[in-house]
């Protein structure tokens, strides 16, 4: 093929698929814990960090990852000590983090050019270097979400009992939003700090109205990743449209898609389940209680909106 003789497109390829398995794989703990907007707030936490970046004349990659770190410990500290202040607390975060990076970057003397790449994206632009960063961090990221699936499902899905079982809940709560910002830095290149959240729940989003266990959602999650980040990319280089809106916007037409076609599906688990209720049957116990035997074999459900 053409596209893969281009060296740049080469970069852009293999960030995107990196990042497409990378966003789906902690963006599945968010969306059980009802945290699916988190990304977008680190996303405007993150923005600082490119600007500190220019002025300090460092890769905004690896200091917006420090930034972010610094600002999900600060979310987690808001959310466990807040009580009815929180959301305030957390507004000035978001928006002081938007304005921190707007006006470091005019002190850096840089241009609004070199925050728009960061703001939406610009894949094509993506350095050896970026890649070498992406791909270790996104390493960590995936160690984390894979190797402590068991434990960080039992957290997100029940946090009184995953206590009571004796896990470290704040730990590993702690650990969720320290990957979660990671996998922001990760991704800004690809998408862009305001459309990375988007590639961190929709294809979530879209396995759960196809799969029923977690085992299954995340697979079909991370695969889900990979196919629109690869073909948006790939789609919006022929097309000459921007990449991050591409990817967005076709995760977006899959969701749409995967919906339909689950709509019978889910009208035939339905009358299933009532006949089983009928015939006096016991249905299993969802939950981190049911984690005890093996996340793998959990029901996974999309939250309510």
């Amino acid at each position: 093929m053409e596209i893969l003789d281009i060296a740049f497109m080469q970069r852009a390829l293999l960030a995107a698929l990196v990042v497409g398995v990378t966003a789906p794989a902690i963006g599945v703990y968010l969306v059980q814990r009802r945290q699916a907007l988190m990304g977008d707030g680190i996303g405007h936490v993150a923005l600082t960090g490119v600007g500190l970046g220019f002025l300090l004349n460092a890769s905004p990659l690896w200091v917006a990852t420090g930034v972010c770190v610094a600002g999900a410990v600060i979310m987690e500290l808001i959310r466990w000590y807040g009580r009815t202040r929180g959301d305030i607390a957390l507004s000035l975060l978001f928006y002081g983090g938007m304005a921190g990076g707007v006006m470091l970057t005019s002190l850096s003397g840089g241009s609004n050019a070199n925050l728009m790449s960061y703001l939406f994206g610009s894949i094509t632009t993506v350095s050896d270097e970026d890649v070498v960063a992406i791909c270790a961090l996104a390493a960590v990221v995936l160690a984390i979400t894979l190797g402590l699936r068991r434990q960080l499902f039992a957290v997100c899905q029940d946090e009184e009992f995953a206590r009571v079982t004796g896990l470290p809940v704040r730990l590993l709560n702690l650990l969720v939003a320290i990957t979660a910002a990671v996998t922001v830095t990760v991704a800004m290149r690809v998408v862009g700090l305001l459309l990375v959240s988007a590639l961190m729940v929709i294809p979530v989003a879209a396995a759960q109205q196809i799969t029923r266990s977690f085992a299954t959602t995340f697979a079909a999650a991370l695969g889900l990743g990979v196919l629109v980040t690869v073909f948006g990319t790939t789609g919006s280089y022929y097309l000459d449209v921007p990449p991050g809106a591409t990817i967005v916007l076709l995760a977006i037409g899959v969701f749409v898609l995967l919906t339909a076609l689950a709509a019978p599906l889910a009208k035939k688990r339905a009358r299933r389940a009532r006949a089983t209720a009928g015939e006096g049957c016991t249905l299993p116990v969802p939950g981190a209680r049911a984690a005890a035997k093996g996340a793998d074999d959990v029901e996974v459900r999309a939250p309510a909106h």
